[in-house]
């Protein structure tokens, strides 16, 4: 695992651990932010531990939501605590256990994890396709080397500034000229 990887899942775990510290109605919220910034950092980094970071902050932040009382809290803590001492290590296959270890314990308690899990793949997905875009690669070829449908694609663009920094504004005078000049 490259060092850039590292620092920023040890980061991340450690700041998820300081979340779980302290039961709050907060947790879910500060999760979530968590979640999306490690989303960022799986399309960005397009490797399997950041993105088996992303889907497992993602289900716990979904698990947490729905069963915060029925969850062992010291029981993530104890089994991420691991994760992190594995890592810091330079344990990545002990690391890669326990993180399995985790999704095992979070799917005893949610059987629609794999929902969450697909969802959180797509979504990394769907921002690596933008990238991609972003470089002058058309919205069908980053589709299809994705493997995502080009509608979502279109979609997320749609939402994001992209097509706003590249696209200079054109003179409606001008605009109207041209249409004109098309029909003589």
């Amino acid at each position: 695992m490259h060092d850039i990887i590292k620092k920023d899942i040890l980061a991340v775990l450690s700041e998820l651990v300081e979340i779980l510290k302290v039961r709050e109605d907060a947790d879910i919220i500060q999760i979530k932010e968590l979640s999306n910034h490690v989303i960022h950092n799986a399309s960005v980094f397009q490797d399997e531990d950041s993105i088996s970071v992303a889907i497992l902050i993602y289900a716990l932040s979904k698990i947490i939501e729905r069963k915060q009382r029925d969850l062992d809290y010291n029981k993530i803590l104890s089994m991420l605590n691991s994760s992190i001492s594995n890592l810091k290590n330079n344990d990545d296959d002990m690391f890669r256990k326990s993180i399995k270890s985790i999704f095992s314990f979070i799917k005893v308690m949610d059987e629609k994890i794999k929902m969450y899990i697909h969802e959180v793949i797509n979504q990394a997905q769907i921002k690596k396709g933008c990238k991609l875009c972003e470089h002058g690669i058309s919205v069908a070829r980053a589709a299809e080397v994705l493997g995502i449908s080009q509608w979502d694609l279109m979609h997320y663009i749609g939402k994001t500034t992209l097509i706003d920094q590249f696209s200079e504004p054109v003179n409606v005078a001008k605009r109207l000229k041209f249409a004109r000049s098309l029909f003589q």
